[in-house]
């Protein structure tokens, strides 16, 4: 009987073996070729990633070969403010054109100006003129703005500043500058200015009332114009005269 019940637990085992093995796969033998199928695919999954990575690298050196193929544009001539000390202007100008020339900067340094215009006055009955600048503290540099420029200007005697950012300077429009030039041409009417107030009198030097005295009842210093009262023919009579016109008693 022992020999009878081995021989049937051992045809058992060996009937188990079988089924384990040939038929429904263990847990060893599936954990077995899970590991397998993953070690496969990560070479896979490496290589994609190896082709991807290539593919974007192959793509940026293109754009940057396109981008280095583009023309460069040149860079533009603008104009800049720069702020100076009060009454420095002149000087400004006279030490920039200096160090222009010094520093051979001509091909980036253009023009310097001092906008100014010319103002008559009148005192005492006589004429004088004198120079008035229409930007004081402020002058005007024609230029193409780089490192090395930008070092001139700034580094000029008399600079305090450019206008902008300290670092990043800020063009003028071009309609502006055109203004500022505008009022400081030859061909602008004169500003006379006249020391007068009401009450004053005044002669008259020019036009159809000229050798009539008045008395002034207003003054219009911004047009450069007045009132007074004339006495034609015995009567009071209001004309508006230019300063040009009369002469202070």
């Amino acid at each position: 009987m022992d020999e009878e019940a081995e021989v049937v637990k051992t045809s058992r085992d060996l009937v188990g073996d079988i089924i384990v093995g040939d038929g429904v796969p263990s847990a060893k033998t599936k954990k077995e070729k899970a590991t397998k199928a993953k070690s496969a695919s990560k070479p896979r999954k490496k290589k994609e990633a190896v082709e991807e990575s290539n593919e974007v690298q192959e793509t940026q050196v293109e754009k940057t070969d396109e981008e280095a193929l583009k023309p460069k544009k040149a860079p533009e001539k603008r104009w800049y403010i720069v702020n100076t000390y009060s009454g420095y202007e002149n000087k400004v100008k006279v030490n920039l054109e200096k160090r222009i020339e010094y520093m051979n900067m001509s091909e980036k340094i253009f023009r310097v100006e001092v906008p100014q215009k010319t103002i008559t006055q009148v005192k005492a009955g006589k004429k004088t003129e004198k120079d008035e600048k229409v930007f004081p503290g402020y002058v005007l540099v024609e230029m193409i703005m780089d490192e090395d420029s930008w070092y001139v200007v700034r580094h000029t005697a008399g600079v305090t500043r450019f206008v902008g950012s300290a670092k990043k300077p800020i063009p003028a429009r071009d309609s502006e500058i055109k203004k500022v030039l505008g009022r400081a041409t030859t061909d602008a009417p004169q500003r006379i200015e006249l020391d007068v107030k009401a009450g004053d009198k005044v002669r008259i030097i020019s036009g159809p009332f000229a050798e009539f005295v008045g008395d002034i009842t207003e003054v219009y210093p911004d047009k450069a114009k007045l009132r007074a009262n004339v006495s034609i023919f015995g009567r009071e009579t209001p004309v508006e005269l230019e300063y040009k016109q009369i002469q202070k008693l």
